[in-house]
Parts: structure tokens; sequence; C-alpha cells
């Protein structure tokens, strides 16, 4: 058969995964904060983009979802209220390249007929269904020539820029611990190389107050003599916090127990042998101290007030408090009422008739090229939170249905359940529910949770019954410890035994690992703990 240059027509299906529609799918994953910032930064960047904060708060059927609690009055073939399923669709064929096509499959984008087209129109809300503003409300000063991204929906009250007073401004802000250090550097130490060093060292201390490198390091990168270093080190060792600039946990303790005056021959050899005090050999640190019982025990003590990590007082920045995402609260019937919480999120409306009327009154065909482009981004942009939405709400609703045991009982009742289990109940991908569930948190009656947290291990049955939860399990395992006595202090294999009994089919090595992640002591540990603690209390 000769080689031949042909030209050929061939029929396919393909689904081509657009910027929008890979933005739609990483949008899925954002957390409440991050999601707020993206929109409060496309709120910015797009003139026809309206905050809705002044609009009156409306339920719609997409925010909330009813779950009964018998597991048997629900078929799986429950679908959410509004425009279709949303999560499916399309004659594309499955997209398992990309995992996600049976959430983005449809189609974000809208042509520019389209949107020329629907120009004057209202578009609902992305929450709660609220339209946009009417036209009376719309600013009537907007050139011919250029366009206008003035805000018109500013903020109530506030000064003559429009903006609303911000009682954050007003707070001092704290001092940072390298701020803290410098400013008794700067009383402490009078010459310039040594003031120099000073501020290498301060540089140089970590936020939990520890230096993060070696002296010398200091000293080579300062080409400074590494006796000089060490002295002003030792200066730097006498400011507040106390245990600042220690090199590792042994002298940041000794630091502060000689400001304490309480270092003597014993403590030193206390401190010296952490370790074994980590372990509770209390025996062996009475003969390394010389101290009999009642000493030892007040020196453990003393060590236990002491701060090992003497920078965290000032923090390492502004923690972010969790937001749920879904609030879940019980019925009057009995059911679990499943709804979104949109409070944190800014509401926006896509302000339709502004675009109409800067499209009428401008023939630059720039400006035109601009606002389509802004209309068909900010349209993709409420149909993406509104299906996000849609999304999360369907998962959570799947979520408490198959721990419904969990809500009414308690975490012993919590079962196994993997991300296949919800993707089949509510037809969608493992993928799409992945990451729904990350960096999403559940605030329920019995905690704040984050959803992958019900997503556990099965532990087998004994006899072959239903499987047990691996959270369940673990706190199986921590009940059986607390109720332990000094006498009686169960060992991995005992607690293999008991759970055994309670039908429970686990092995040893993974009721070590159960308690390791616990932050558990081993049997031996626990024994001598308790037993000091009762000789104490005698």
């Amino acid at each position: 058969m000769a080689i031949s240059t042909r030209l050929m027509m061939r029929q396919g299906q393909s689904l081509v995964m657009t910027p929008q529609l890979l933005q739609a799918i990483k949008l899925l994953q954002l957390s409440n904060v991050e999601l707020s910032a993206f929109i409060e930064e496309e709120l910015e960047r797009n003139p026809l983009l309206d905050r809705a904060d002044d609009q009156p708060d409306v339920e719609t059927p997409a925010s909330r979802e009813s779950v009964g609690d018998n597991e048997s009055d629900y078929d799986g073939s429950h679908e959410l209220s509004g425009d279709g399923d949303f999560a499916s669709g399309g004659d594309g064929g499955d997209f398992s390249d990309n995992q996600d096509a049976d959430w983005a499959r449809e189609e974000f984008s809208t042509n520019a007929g389209d949107l020329a087209s629907s120009m004057g129109t209202e578009v609902e809300n992305a929450f709660d269904g609220d339209r946009s503003a009417p036209a009376a409300d719309m600013p009537d000063a907007f050139g011919a020539e250029g366009l206008s991204a003035t805000s018109w929906s500013g903020a109530p009250g506030g000064g003559e820029d429009g903006e609303g007073n911000n009682l954050e401004s007003y707070v001092a802000a704290k001092p940072s611990l390298r701020d803290h250090l410098s400013e008794q550097l700067a009383l402490a130490v009078n010459e310039p190389m040594d003031r120099m060093i000073g501020h290498a060292i301060i540089d140089s201390v970590e936020e939990s107050g520890y230096l993060g490198v070696t002296v010398d390091d200091i000293a080579e990168r300062l080409s400074a003599p590494v006796e000089r270093v060490e002295k002003v080190l030792k200066v730097v060792q006498t400011f507040d916090p106390s245990g600042v600039a220690a090199r590792d946990l042994a002298e940041c303790l000794a630091i502060q127990l000689r400001e304490l005056d309480r270092f003597d021959p014993a403590m030193q050899a206390l401190v010296a042998n952490l370790p074994l005090l980590a372990k509770r050999e209390f025996q062996t640190l009475r003969k390394l101290c010389g101290v009999d019982d009642e000493d030892i025990a007040d020196m453990v003590a003393e060590i236990r007030r002491l701060d090992p990590k003497p920078g965290r007082s000032f923090g390492g920045g502004t923690i972010q408090p969790v937001v749920p995402d879904v609030t879940v609260r019980a019925g009057s019937d009995g059911s679990w009422l499943v709804e979104l919480n949109t409070e944190g999120l800014p509401r926006i409306l896509v302000n339709q008739t502004y675009a109409a009327r800067v499209s009428s009154s401008t023939s630059n065909s720039t400006d035109k090229s601009f606002i389509t482009g802004c209309l068909q981004t900010a349209n993709w942009l409420t149909k993406s939170l509104e299906q996000r939405a849609r999304t999360i709400l369907k998962v959570s609703s799947e979520i408490v249905r198959q721990q419904d045991a969990f809500f009414s009982k308690g975490v012993e009742h919590l079962r196994p359940l993997n991300l296949k289990t919800i993707a089949d109940a509510i037809g969608m991908h493992e993928s799409t529910v992945s990451r729904v569930t990350s960096n999403k948190y559940m605030s329920t009656p019995r905690g704040l949770f984050e959803l992958k947290y019900f997503f556990t291990a099965s532990i087998p049955a004994r006899a072959g019954g239903e499987a047990h939860s691996a959270e369940a399990v673990r706190f199986r395992i921590k009940q059986l410890i607390d109720a332990e006595s000094p006498s009686d202090v169960l060992s991995d294999d005992a607690i293999v035994l008991k759970l055994k009994e309670a039908d429970i089919d686990i092995a040893r090595r993974t009721v070590a690992k159960y308690r390791e992640s616990l932050r558990i002591p081993s049997s031996v540990e626990r024994r001598r703990e308790k037993l000091a603690l009762q000789q104490k209390s005698a």
C-alpha cells in the first residue's frame, strides 16, 4: 500500500473547557472568605455589577432544603427546586478526562447577539432572586465618548466620599514581636556595630520566639566575630518576653528559670533531660536530680508554668474566624433543615439598564466591545454563583441524610462514608463532591464541622454486621482510656479485646495509630503519670 497524503472528514463530539468553565470549577472549591474577596475584586473591576445589600432578604427554595430523619424516606431522586438539574445535562458524552463535566457542562458564555437582545431586561440575583434596581435609580451622568465606572450604590451614611465609617480604622495596631524587641534594643545597646548585630538577631527570631539561624550564620553574614555575636545574643535574651531568642527549648526554659532565680543544680539536671520528662521517667529523673518525690513533682509543676513559645503572645497576624457555609438545624417535625449561609457573601446584581444606556449612547466600537465583555462576565458570574450555591446545598443535604444518626445520637453513630456514595446519590462526579467539601464548614447543633469530617474510613464489624466509622472508633478508644484507673491502665492489646467485645474488628497497630492521632501517650507513660498524680494528691 502506497503512502500518500489524503484529506478526510471525520465527525466527533468533545467538550471544550473554556477559561470561564475552568474558573467556574475553581470557584466551586473556594471558601466563603476567598469567595468574598473574589466578588469584591469583580465589583471593583466590572461597572455593570451592583451590590444588592440594600435589597430585602427573600428566601428562595434554592437556599433551604428539609431533610427527613428517616433515611428510607429518601430514594436518591430528590431534586432541588429551580430551573432543572444544573449539575447534569448536555449530550457531549462522558467527560472523564477532566472529571468535572457533570458540573460544568452548562454553557456559561453568551454570544454577542444574545447580549444585545438581553439589554434592558432584568437578571435574578445569584442567591436570593432579587431583581436589579429600576432605571430611576440609575445615574444620568455618563459620557457618549467614554465610560464611567463611578459607583452609584454607596453605603448609607458615612462621610463626604460616600463611604461608611469603619470603626476598625481607629483601632491601634498591635505591635509585632520584631518591633517590641527593636525598641528594647535601642535602649540596651549603644555601640553601632552591636546594634547592627542585634537587629540581625531580631530579624532571625521566628514567630514562636526562637532564633531561626545559628550564631555562626549571623557572624558570617555580618563578617563579625562569633564571640561578639554571642555577647549581643545574651543581651537580646534578657529582653521581654522572657525566653526570647533561645536556640532550643532547653535554653528557653533555662532563661525563664534564671529570671525567676530557680535555676539551681537540680533544675539544671531536669532541664538537661527533657526527653525523659516527656516520657514521664520520674524515677530516673529523681536519681539524676538528687531529689525526692515531692521535690520532683514541684519542679515539674514549675516547668509546666513556663512558656515554651514566648513569641506567640504577639501573634503571627490576624486570625480569620471560620465562617460556616451551611447551617443545619432541627425542624419542628423531627426533620433537619439545611440552609445556605449567604450572610457573609456580597449579593450582586447585573445592571442591565446601565449597560443598555451606555451601549445606545456611544458610537465608539471600543466602548461597545468593553461593555459587551463586562455584561458577559457579569452574567457568567451570577450564574456561576447560583450553581455553586445549589451544588453546595445538594451535597450538604445528602451528607445530612447519610449521617442522620450522628446528628440525632452523637459521634458514636457516625457512619462510614466516602465521596462515591454521595456522588452516586446526587448524580455528580466524585471530583465535584471533593471540590465542594474542600474548605467548607457546616454549623450544626453538635458544633462546627468541616464537610470532610463526615467522610471516614470503614472499620469492619466482627460478626459481619454493619461497618463502623473510623471516627466513631477513635471516640470509643478515647472513652475507654478516659475511664481507666491508675491500677488498671489499658494496653493497646487490651483495647483491641474490648473493641472486639463491642463487635469491632480492629488490629493492634490500628489502635496504636488512632491513639497517637489523639495525642494519647502509651500505657506505660499513662501509668506513670496517673501514679504520680495519685501520690501527689495523697
